[in-house]
C-alpha cells in the first residue's frame, strides 16, 4: 500500500479543507477557548456547529456514521491539519474518533444507541479512565478498580485520575478488575454515564501548572447494565492494547499538526521585519534550527504513514507505533523550542501560541506511555525480534517479535 497522498487526492483535498477551517475559524479565538468560561464553552459549541456544516467534523469516523476517509493513512493528512490548534480536535470531533471506534466494534446495540450515537453527532462527550493514583501505569496488574456483576448490574468502584475531558464527559469508559487470576483474563472495559449515582468528579488536575481538562475520578458503587460491557468480560488487556496502538497514532498526528505550526511560525518570525533587522536568516544557529525542526517533522511523519499503513493493512505494528509516538513527541517538542529561541522573549507571552504548545509539547513525552517505558518496550522487542536464528525484516520488525516479548 502507497503512503503517498496524491495533490488531487481526496484525502489532500479535505486536508485544506480542514486547515482553511482551523486557520479561519478557530486560530483567530484560540483567546478566548483557552480562558474556559461559560464564553469559551458557548463558543466551542457555535464552532462545532459550525464545522458539520462545513463537512470538517467527524472526518475519521465510521464510514457508516458519516466518516469520509476509509483508510487511516489518508486520515493522517487531515489529522495533522486538525492539530495545528490544540482546541481544533475537540471542536472538529477528533477527540472522540478513538470511541467512535471501539464502540462501533465492541459495544452492544443497546450501548450503541445510546453512546455511539450522540457521539457521532457531536452531542455528547467521551473520556476513558484507565490510570489510577496507586497503581502503576505502565503495570495493569496492578490497577485496583473492581467491578462485581450482580443480578445483571455491574457495581463500579475504585478512583481513577488524570483522565481527559472527564468533567465535561456524558459518559466514560472504566477498565476495571472483574475477575482474579490472570491480568490477560481478569480486566473489562465498562461504559459508565457520568450522571450515574456513585459517579464523582473529586477535582480537576493541571499539567504543568495549565488545566487541560483532567481530572481525577471516585466511583462509589456506580450500577450500569451488564450490556455495558465492552466486548466480553475479560477482554480489557486486548481492548486496551486495540486502543493504544490507534490512540496513539491519532495523538501524533495531531502533535505532528503543532508541530507544523511552530515551524511557519519560526519561519514568519525570520522572514518578518524584526528578523531582518537582526539579519536571522545569515545566522547559522538560525538556519541550523530551521533544518533540524524540519527534518523531525519530516522524519515522525514517515513513521506514522508506515506504522498508519500496516495498520489499514491488518498487519502488526507495535514497534512502527511506538516509534511514530516517539519521533512525534521529540518533534512537537524540539518544534516549540526553536520556535521560542526564534522568537526571544516574546515567545513566552500570551501573543503568540508557543508557551502553550511548549507545556503541552512536555506532557506528550508522558501522557499515552512514558517515553522510558516506550523506549525500554521496543529495545526489549528488537532484542527478542533479532536473537540468533530468528529471522528479521527491518521493514517490518513487528512481524517477528515472539509472543512472550510483545
Amino acid at each position: 500500500m502507497s503512503n503517498v497522498l496524491t495533490a488531487a487526492s481526496p484525502a489532500m483535498a479535505l486536508a485544506r479543507r480542514v486547515r482553511q477551517f482551523v486557520d479561519e475559524q478557530i486560530l483567530p479565538h484560540e483567546t478566548r477557548l483557552a480562558a474556559e468560561n461559560d464564553e469559551a464553552k458557548a463558543l466551542t459549541r457555535e464552532l462545532t456547529q459550525l464545522a458539520r456544516a462545513s463537512g470538517v467534523f467527524g472526518t475519521f469516523y465510521p464510514q457508516e456514521h458519516n466518516g469520509r476517509l476509509a483508510s487511516l493513512v489518508d486520515y493522517i493528512q487531515v489529522a495533522e491539519q486538525e492539530g495545528r490548534s490544540e482546541y481544533a480536535p475537540g471542536i472538529l470531533g477528533a477527540d472522540a474518533t478513538l470511541d467512535a471506534h471501539m464502540l462501533k466494534r465492541h459495544a452492544s446495540p443497546a450501548v450503541k444507541e445510546r453512546f455511539l450515537q450522540p457521539l457521532v453527532r457531536g452531542e455528547a462527550i467521551s473520556s476513558y479512565a484507565m490510570s489510577e493514583p496507586e497503581s502503576i501505569g505502565s503495570i495493569p496488574a496492578t490497577m485496583t478498580c473492581r467491578a462485581e456483576l450482580r443480578d445483571g448490574r455491574w457495581h463500579v468502584s475504585g478512583r481513577k485520575w488524570f483522565i481527559c475531558r472527564s468533567q465535561v464527559a456524558n459518559f466514560a469508559t472504566v477498565v476495571a478488575r472483574t475477575a482474579e487470576g490472570s491480568v490477560t483474563q481478569s480486566l473489562s472495559m465498562i461504559v459508565v454515564p457520568t450522571d450515574t449515582p456513585g459517579f464523582e468528579v473529586v477535582r480537576p488536575l493541571s499539567l504543568l501548572g495549565r488545566w487541560q481538562g483532567q481530572a481525577e475520578l471516585a466511583l462509589h458503587d456506580v450500577q450500569v447494565p451488564q450490556d455495558h460491557v465492552l466486548g466480553l468480560p475479560g477482554q480489557g488487556i486486548a481492548l486496551m492494547q486495540e486502543r493504544l496502538g490507534l490512540g496513539r497514532l491519532l495523538r501524533s498526528a495531531h502533535w505532528l499538526g503543532q508541530a507544523q505550526r511552530c515551524f511557519e511560525l519560526m519561519c514568519q518570525r525570520i522572514h518578518s521585519p524584526k528578523g531582518q533587522l537582526a539579519r536571522l536568516a545569515d545566522k547559522q544557529l538560525a538556519r541550523a534550527r530551521v533544518y533540524k525542526v524540519y527534518r523531525s517533522i519530516a522524519a515522525a511523519r514517515g513513521l506514522l504513514l508506515d506504522a498508519a499503513g500496516k495498520f489499514d493493512a491488518g498487519v502488526s505494528n507495535s514497534i512502527e507505533v511506538n516509534l511514530a509516538k516517539l519521533a512525534a513527541s521529540d518533534a512537537v517538542s524540539e518544534a516549540a523550542d526553536s520556535a521560542i529561541q526564534i522568537m526571544g522573549a516574546e515567545g513566552l507571552g500570551e501573543w503568540t501560541p508557543l508557551a502553550g504548545i511548549y507545556r503541552g509539547a512536555k506532557t506528550t513525552h508522558i501522557l499515552d506511555g512514558a517515553d522510558d517505558a516506550l523506549i525500554s518496550t521496543i529495545g526489549r522487542q528488537l532484542l527478542a525480534a533479532t536473537a540468533p536464528g530468528a529471522l528479521f525484516d527491518p521493514a517490518s520488525p513487528s512481524l517477528h517479535i515472539p509472543k512472550a516479548a510483545e
